[in-house]
């Protein structure tokens, strides 16, 4: 089967799940990327790349590089379409807010909750540290909280959705050992909720933890194996 690179995956998956066709088009992800990693089965995320005997089991830290965050493409120019009062308009400035808040939110969230299962978060590379290099993308939010003067109150039935894409790797030979990519919708309430920027950080927090319980449970698994 023809290789292509991890990115390429990653907008390849991207483009399925946006059509709304996933479970469908699973077959068409490759089996290969070009760095020699395999695709594995995974109930748990929507693709895994691992390297032949790669293990998790030597892993006692965690080094968490920052994490680059991009919005759904065009979605600024969608979500102003139809909004004639410019104060209500989503700016540059609000969405590199958005994109930061993540950002920062990701590596809080992380280390929350690898230290509550045991694992400690580092700065430094070393022996026993594994090393992780994540990207959000296709973030879209139905309604973000503006930094406006206009008191309007929105409300929605769910917050919006993200795809997270990780790379795993040896901090200490910088060896690749896998890579993640997993799209994930926030809960539909089926009724419309007021929603603000407090609401829309509670459900980005509910899914960054799924993702950081998964690895940690990850890391349990391959610890109780080993």
């Amino acid at each position: 089967m023809q290789k292509i690179s991890a990115v390429a995956i990653l907008l390849l998956l991207t483009g399925i799940l946006a059509a709304g066709c996933a479970t469908n088009s699973a077959d068409d992800l490759p089996a290969t990327t070009t760095d020699g990693l395999k695709r594995v089965a995974s109930d748990k995320v929507d693709a895994v790349y691992w390297a032949d005997g790669a293990s998790l089991a030597g892993y006692d830290a965690v080094m968490i590089l920052d994490t680059p965050v991009a919005f759904r493409k065009n979605w600024m120019r969608d979500y102003n379409a139809d909004r004639t009062d410019l104060s209500l308009r989503v700016s540059q400035e609000d969405m590199d807010r958005i994109k930061a808040g993540l950002a920062e939110a990701f590596r809080e969230q992380f280390t929350k909750t690898l230290e509550a299962g045991g694992y400690k978060v580092v700065d430094e590379p070393g022996e026993s540290v594994l090393l992780l290099r994540p990207a959000i993308t296709d973030l879209d939010v139905n309604a973000p909280d503006l930094d406006t003067s206009t008191n309007v109150r929105t409300f929605t039935t769910e917050a919006g959705e993200m795809t997270l894409y990780m790379e795993l790797y040896d901090s200490a030979t910088g060896d690749k050992i896998g890579e993640v990519a997993d799209r994930e919708q926030a809960i539909d309430r089926s009724q419309f909720q007021y929603t603000n920027r407090v609401t829309n950080r509670a459900e980005a927090n509910r899914i960054l933890n799924k993702w950081a319980k998964l690895l940690v449970d990850a890391l349990d698994e391959a610890r109780s194996k080993a």
